[in-house]
């Protein structure tokens, strides 16, 4: 499913709803089949084993998942949401959004919405990661909202992980967010197992980059889930107070996020889009949940000789642009 062309924009019917600027664009269809070794022959560059197969999408309301929804198809979708220029240089706290009116903006409301994105400082009353996990509200149902935040626990300066539930009632969220969106249906995904990474790249970039080389020009947009199952993982949190200086280079970035390294199983949300067409997307973006604490924005195994990664992934058929910034760089994407 890759982007075959870019629909006009619809920005004069959605500034009367949302008064953010939101732009549309169509994957068509590429074989499974063709996908698959496409992927496979790419994975075995960069791990000792590697796997690729058409399977049904395992009930995802049981362990280790927990989600709201039982899969991941049914008119999948990607949303780009602000970006980071709206988190550094300086913070613009005013930027917040909502996935009950994102799902509306993606014409599919009531859509079940993983991803990674940053969540509302309104909200919370500091900064944080959020792994957004939100069946959105429909006509006949209330919002479903599993998400998980993660921030710096202010006793011990460790990874705080929390269920978003446990304390707030909204699906707000603020600055950024890469998303992806389906129905929340049963149905036929890919299922990736890679073992063993013997490449430089994560798991995340050598998917995108295995896309990018392949369709060049014709950008794929792909997401899902994937279970760090063995190994430990390099990952970061924002600090609670946003960087009272302003942050100009990725240097700066790193010296102001917090880095950990944490251990598997880790639950991650990865949301991809092999090549931008001229619209400012965050390429890749992946979040990450455990059910012993530790969470937040994955960069990298650190294990690479026992790292196991099982992935339920699906190519979209729509990707939406909304509110992106316009200044922008390059800062900070990684």
């Amino acid at each position: 499913m890759y982007l075959a062309e870019i629909k006009p924009y619809q920005i004069y019917l959605l500034l009367l709803v949302t008064c953010q600027t939101l732009g549309n664009f169509s994957l068509s269809i590429t074989l499974p089949l063709f996908l698959i070794i496409v992927l496979q022959k790419g994975l075995k560059e960069n791990f000792a084993d590697a796997q690729v197969s058409v399977v049904d999408c395992p009930d995802l309301t049981q362990e280790p998942f927990n989600f709201p929804a039982k899969g991941i198809c049914g008119k999948p979708r990607i949303a780009d949401v602000g970006g980071v220029p709206y988190l550094i240089p300086v913070v613009q706290k005013e930027k917040v959004y909502d996935l009950n009116a994102v799902a509306k903006d993606i014409e599919l409301p009531g859509a079940f919405i993983l991803g990674a994105g940053a969540a509302s400082s309104k909200i919370l009353g500091v900064n944080a990661e959020l792994i957004p996990i939100v069946q959105t509200k429909s006509e006949k149902k209330p919002a479903v909202n599993g998400s998980y935040i993660a921030q710096i626990n202010p006793a011990d300066k460790g990874c705080l992980l929390e269920k978003y539930s446990s304390k707030y009632t909204d699906c707000e969220f603020g600055l950024l967010a890469n998303l992806y969106a389906s129905e929340g249906q049963p149905g036929k995904v890919i299922e990736v197992k890679a073992n063993g990474r013997t490449g430089e790249l994560n798991f995340v970039s050598c998917l995108r980059q295995i896309l990018e080389k392949h369709y060049g020009e014709k950008p794929v947009g792909m997401g899902g889930t994937f279970i760090i199952q063995k190994g430990k993982a390099k990952i970061h949190i924002m600090p609670p107070e946003f960087s009272a200086c302003p942050l100009n280079t990725d240097e700066d970035v790193n010296n102001w996020l917090k880095f950990f390294e944490m251990k598997a199983p880790l639950i991650c949300q990865p949301v991809i889009v092999s090549r931008d067409p001229g619209f400012d997307l965050r390429l890749e973006h992946t979040h990450c949940f455990s059910h012993h604490g530790d969470g937040g924005h994955y960069h990298q195994d650190t294990s690479p000789d026992s790292v196991h990664y099982l992935g339920y992934l699906l190519p979209a058929e729509l990707l939406f642009r909304i509110d992106r910034p316009q200044e922008t760089h390059l800062v900070g994407r990684d």
